[in-house]
């Protein structure tokens, strides 16, 4: 019909805003635009966490409820804590939208997983990247957004501490008994 919107823009879904959000997570050494979560969606962090819990499957790990749950319980977490932490605030939303939007490292480091075994010192190393760049990434953008300079590392430790939870989804192996 004439003079509506797109169906995608009706559902909140902007493939240019998901692009620049994803470009500012996998190039974490610019200067992040305070303004860049004013738009906030849950497209593309929910279909990160698809595709995240997709390569864990293809790699024999099925772990789609406790990345589910994990993401949910760290979020509400991250939430209550930046709320405490900064005088503005930020809302529930936000926190999801740059938490799933910084989980993309790690699913690059799921996809690995599919083809190679990170059971040796390369996975520890590549998981341990994959960490610093999401919680740098996830600080920088909560910092900027925020207006939390000095606060930068006491909002990195809880997030690097949730995505090392997501990080051991990918080292999860099933030991068999002899």
């Amino acid at each position: 019909m004439e003079g509506e919107p797109p169906l995608l823009e009706e559902l909140g879904i902007n493939f240019d805003h998901i692009l620049q959000k994803s470009l500012t997570v996998l190039n974490p050494l610019r200067t992040v635009d305070p303004h860049i979560m004013d738009d906030a969606d849950l497209a593309g962090p929910l279909v990160f966490c698809f595709v995240f819990a997709s390569f864990l499957l293809l790699s024999g790990k099925p772990q789609f409820s406790y990345i589910y749950g994990v993401a949910l319980i760290g979020s509400t977490a991250m939430y209550c804590l930046l709320n405490l932490m900064s005088e503005s605030g930020i809302d529930a939303y936000r926190t999801a939208s740059v938490l799933g939007y910084c989980i993309l490292p790690l699913v690059l480091l799921s996809m690995f997983s599919v083809v190679l075994s990170l059971d040796g010192m390369l996975g520890y190393i590549l998981s341990s990247l994959s960490v610093l760049w999401c919680s740098y990434s996830a600080s920088s953008i909560f910092s900027s957004v925020l207006h939390l300079s000095h606060q930068r590392f006491l909002v990195g430790y809880p997030v690097g501490l949730l995505y090392t939870a997501f990080s051991l989804f990918v080292f999860e192996v099933e030991k068999v008994k002899k």
